[in-house]
């Protein structure tokens, strides 16, 4: 299998998933090469059983799990990414405060396999978003998260899409680190991925190898969605993906597109 594969996609190759399916136990109703909601709820609960992203796209991850194909070796940026080219994508940014923390980043990155250029472009532009001192920093109060009169973060306490249950989560569960990991939920979540407690200490979230792990695992759940937002050069799309929003978007875009034109082509 070469392509990616999802809902409305047809031929030989869905024929040829949809057995694979039904071979694993997940049946995706009548073998017909055809992509449809029956085939998109077995990939669902495939991927969910073997821990993978759970978005019913059929990538090389889930291709690979399913035994449809080798995982595939793309070629890695990684040794052409040094501190005076992400200097230059971060033109405020003390020199210091890269040369500390970018090689957990890259680290990170590999070993989640995400080495590609497409997908550190997107680790680094992330981090200038979000972060520009390239620092894991907790969340600043915003009048988007603090009552006029409230205590810090009070306006997250009660956030239930984030998985809060009331004081004091929003102020334990602000954004922190290269990712601005926000909410219970993704604490719970993410420290359970890494086995680390982030619920019982969640300023571990601004160690720089955690936070460098958590920026990499957030970009691997989400790696499907991504990769088809930067084949489309859709940086908008690709940032949401991230934060919800278009919060540092322009900063992203900057940096992305920087990264794009100083990181040479892997041979």
């Amino acid at each position: 299998m070469s392509v990616m594969l999802q809902l409305n996609s047809s031929g030989p190759d869905v024929t040829a998933l949809q057995q694979a399916l039904l071979t694993a136990g997940f049946s995706p109703g009548a073998i017909d090469g055809s992509f449809g909601a029956g085939t998109q709820a077995a990939v669902l609960a495939f991927q969910k059983s073997k821990g993978l992203a759970a978005d019913g796209v059929v990538g090389p991850n889930t291709a690979a799990a399913l035994g449809l194909a080798a995982i595939p070796s793309v070629p890695s940026a990684i040794p052409s990414v040094t501190v005076q080219i992400v200097s230059q994508m971060f033109p405020v940014t003390p020199i210091g405060n890269i040369k500390a923390n970018l090689p957990p980043v890259l680290g990170a990155l590999v070993s989640a396999k995400l080495p590609d250029k497409p997908m550190v472009l997107m680790a680094l532009g992330t981090i200038r978003a979000e972060t520009e001192s390239f620092e894991p920093i907790s969340e600043g109060q915003s009048r988007f998260n603090t009552s006029p009169s409230g205590h810090p973060f009070d306006l997250y306490d009660n956030r239930h899409d984030l998985g809060n249950n009331g004081a004091p989560d929003g102020t334990n569960f602000c954004g922190r680190g290269f990712v601005q990991l926000t909410g219970r939920t993704n604490y719970t979540h993410y420290g359970s991925e890494l086995a680390v407690d982030l619920v019982a200490n969640p300023e571990l979230a601004n160690d720089p190898q955690v936070a460098a792990n958590l920026l990499a695992r957030f970009l691997g759940d989400r790696e499907n969605q991504i990769r088809e937002a930067l084949a489309s050069n859709d940086l908008s799309t690709a940032r949401r993906l991230v934060n919800g929003g278009s919060n540092g978007l322009d900063r992203f875009t900057d940096a992305f597109n920087k990264g794009m034109q100083l990181i040479p082509d892997p041979a």
